[in-house]
């Protein structure tokens, strides 16, 4: 079956639309990109871009960017719905062959016309990339075969059935070839590739003469720390860019960052505080806001090997998290509704797993862990901690929408159960550090299902931490079901849509039932933009110039 927008991922795209459109905020001036009147746009980011390399680090941030200058082959839209990019259609010829045929009439920004050379090209690259924090690698390690029988044509053979192959394809930035440095063809050979010549390092691509791509904008100054500045791609096959130039300024501290837009320093700002989104409307600004897939929880180290002491816990003198009482009080012990009310402002979604309904293999009205403190001692109590513990909650206090603030109000929830609990916050790239040595007990993070399906969730955060077969990359908590695993992967090779859902459904359900980690809740994304200005949301809270709309 030949996948088209029509047919690709159809079922969970119907329902993710039908089950966040009331999210939206309504009653916004009626808009025409395509009609816009070109200007200029600022945009104060929440978080800076670590690279310019769209292969460097798989991270939000970097991933929004990507899109403007980097196309892939298959791309998704503000629900997740895939959708063509480079390529116009994809075709599993059987289990382990798809087919994917490329976009004609398609050149680079430097005028060299796209082909299915660039395609194979980056697929060697990818897994070459030195030093990355956080690989694309995993994407096409199941390859063992690409060819291009034709110059619009890619047929990619893997090592098993890769249904989600398409999707996956989604988070690769196609480079150019010849900007990269090849000068003839490039064959594919796994761990071998032919012809590729010296390909440019991550740092290489802070230069506009290596960030060579397809997409709508192309880089013209790369200033780390300070600002990055697009301009129109004047050979872009798509609708014209609706800006001149874009200047790109990282503010991550949210003070700073409403202080400039209302200011007007800067015309778009992502995820504002929320106990500033009503000065920012009272003062004739515009404040959007959708759910998205991102999941905020606290995961619980549950490894216990002969030379390894709870880094993070006192009053025990074995480690307490083993034990699923422990967690489940811990569970118990939070009350999420609180902390959507009070701390998140009404901003987000309470969870009971660890991807929001309707999403591709969530569960309608999955069951939320009631609050109940009393229940919680009583499981301590059962578990040999009559009088608890004291533990340490990591948690970044620059990278999710209150994050400190929900540590510090869980820390206080745990210490009524007599779990005392102290606060360890640091910047973003000083935690994420520290937690991936696992130097945390119990710590507070995020994680935003790129794919929108529940088996990049559990593949991510629950499966057995396994780096040699890529599962488990993200459980920093360590818990390991091999049941769990074993619905996983099966899903994972499942082409039957209701089937592989079905699979996934039963495996979120199981392992939810181990307390493997806390989910808390799902973040619901604000952004703020001048007057005649708009920007219409998208669940993998991704900031793209594309979305900006300019009033009429």
């Amino acid at each position: 079956m030949t996948q088209t927008p029509e047919t690709a991922r159809r079922t969970p795209a119907l329902r993710w639309v039908r089950g966040v459109a009331g999210l939206a905020i309504s009653g916004v001036v009626a808009l025409a990109a395509g009609a816009a009147q070109a200007r200029d746009l600022r945009v104060g980011l929440s978080a800076e871009p670590t690279s310019m390399d769209p292969h460097f680090h798989n991270l939000g941030p970097n991933n929004a960017l990507r899109r403007h200058i980097f196309e892939s082959l298959v791309d998704t839209d503000a629900q997740m719905t895939l959708k063509p990019s480079l390529a116009l259609s994809w075709t599993p010829r059987d289990s382990t062959t798809w087919e994917f045929k490329l976009r004609p009439g398609v050149t680079f920004s430097d005028g060299t016309p796209f082909t299915a050379q660039d395609v194979i090209y980056t697929f060697c690259r990818v897994p070459l990339v030195e030093n990355s924090p956080s690989s694309f690698a995993t994407f096409v390690k199941p390859f063992t075969r690409v060819e291009a029988p034709d110059p619009l044509t890619v047929v990619v053979t893997t090592d098993g059935p890769l249904p989600l192959l398409p999707t996956n394809l989604t988070a690769l930035g196609i480079l150019s070839a010849k900007a990269s440095g090849a000068s003839g063809a490039v064959t594919f050979a796994k761990g071998n590739c032919t012809g590729m010549g010296t390909p440019p390092r991550s740092t290489d691509f802070a230069d506009p003469k290596v960030s060579v791509g397809t997409g709508p904008y192309l880089l013209r100054e790369y200033v780390r720390g300070t600002q990055i500045v697009l301009a129109p791609n004047p050979s872009y096959w798509g609708a014209k860019a609706a800006f001149d130039k874009v200047t790109m300024k990282p503010i991550p501290s949210t003070g700073p960052r409403v202080a400039a837009l209302l200011a007007g320093d800067v015309d778009l700002i992502e995820s504002p505080a929320i106990q500033d989104l009503p000065r920012i409307e009272a003062a004739g600004f515009t404040v959007t806001k959708g759910l998205s897939n991102r999941i905020i929880y606290v995961h619980l180290d549950q490894f216990d090997g002969p030379d390894w002491k709870t880094p993070t816990i006192k009053g025990s003198d074995r480690n307490p998290l083993r034990d699923v009482r422990v967690r489940e009080a811990l569970s118990k012990a939070i009350d999420r509704k609180a902390i959507v009310e009070r701390v998140m402002g009404g901003v987000a979604q309470a969870a009971g797993e660890v991807l929001p309904y309707p999403l591709s293999g969530t569960t309608k009205d999955f069951p939320i862990v009631p609050y109940d403190p009393k229940a919680a001692k009583d499981l301590l109590a059962q578990a040999g901690y009559p009088n608890g513990f004291e533990i340490t909650l990591g948690t970044p206090n620059d990278r999710y929408i209150n994050d400190e603030k929900v540590a510090q109000v869980i820390a206080q929830m745990w210490t009524r159960i007599g779990v005392k609990t102290g606060i360890d916050a640091s910047t973003a790239s000083t935690f994420f550090t520290r937690r991936n040595k696992f130097e945390f007990s119990a710590y507070l993070s995020g994680w935003g299902a790129d794919s929108g399906d529940m088996s990049n969730s559990l593949n991510s955060l629950l499966l057995c931490f396994d780096p040699a077969k890529g599962l488990g990359f993200t459980n920093r908590g360590r818990y390991c079901n091999r049941e769990v695993d074993r619905l996983t992967v099966e899903a994972m090779a499942t082409f039957d849509e209701a089937k592989r859902e079905g699979l996934l459904r039963q495996a979120s359900a199981l392992a939810m039932k181990d307390y493997p980690l806390i989910p808390l809740h799902f973040e619901v994304t604000p952004w703020a933009t001048a007057k005649g200005l708009r920007y219409a949301p998208r669940i993998d809270q991704y900031t793209l110039v594309m979305n900006v709309e300019l009033a009429k």
